[in-house]
């Protein structure tokens, strides 16, 4: 069983040295498709003997399957440029390339663990992530979403991994705030242009429900201090995700009537 490690970059020389040291041994190719870098990314990735290619920005899911689309081998590993294999991992995909898996398994998914303001995240709505990450090219497997919260999908079996993907996200929480007030844009152009609508009432009730399942249901308050700060902060977000999507509807009703 051999696989290939698929990454999309730009100007990752902070994170890509920490993710390419954690696969080096497990890959057996590393693919990576970046989108301009201006740092030294693409030296980085020259050191660790990285497939280099450059394409211009298409947005997440369709860079993502170009990575996929250039890999040389049965299995494909998605990885993103902040992320790392814990040792658990890496030990446990050893062992997978050794033994190789049923042909009638078509991937494996990984809980991804959130390293955030000087804590590993294991309780809230970060953990456990679990994402499918590992798939087998020939049955069919691509990313698939909108503008933002691409996943992976694939035919046949998945099984589960037990091992963590270590997730360096967010500097601090000015830069978790940073990228939900991005990524709420995102979603609401995403939503609209699939055809869904909100109610006036719609960003508060889902921000209270996200919150009380993140902090409440799912226990997010045992992660102390930054458990508080997380659950505050994607509250924030679905609020605004909503409130844009709201915005656009507005929009969209004032051009209506001025039209007719």
């Amino acid at each position: 069983m051999k696989i290939s490690f698929c990454l999309i970059t730009l100007n990752e020389e902070e994170n890509l040295p920490r993710c390419l040291k954690s696969c080096a041994e497990t890959a057996d190719e590393i693919v990576i498709v970046d989108c301009g870098s201006t740092d030294a990314t693409r030296e980085i990735a020259a050191g660790f003997g990285a497939r280099w290619l450059v394409h211009e920005w298409p947005g997440y899911v369709a860079q993502k399957n170009r990575a996929l689309a250039l890999a040389q081998h049965e299995w494909v590993f998605s990885i993103d440029a902040d992320e790392e294999l814990s040792p658990a991992l890496r030990s446990e995909l050893a062992k997978l390339k050794a033994t190789a898996p049923a042909p009638e398994v078509g991937g494996f998914s990984v809980s991804r663990c959130v390293f955030y303001e000087g804590r590993w995240i294991r309780h809230g709505d970060w953990y456990p992530d679990r994402l499918l990450r590992l798939a087998r090219r020939n049955r069919g497997v691509e990313f698939v979403g909108g503008k933002v919260h691409e996943r992976m999908e694939v035919g046949g079996t998945v099984k589960h991994l037990s091992g963590d993907l270590h997730h360096y996200s967010f500097k601090d929480a000015a830069d978790h705030w940073r990228r939900c007030q991005k990524y709420a844009q995102l979603w609401a152009e995403s939503q609209w242009e699939a055809g869904r609508t909100a109610g006036s009432l719609s960003p508060y009730l889902h921000a209270t429900l996200r919150w009380c399942r993140g902090y409440l249901l799912k226990r997010g308050f045992l992660d102390g201090r930054q458990g508080w700060l997380i659950a505050r902060l994607i509250s924030r977000e679905v609020f605004l995700k909503y409130s844009h999507l709201l915005e656009l509807q507005r929009n969209q009703h004032r051009t209506s009537n001025i039209e007719l």
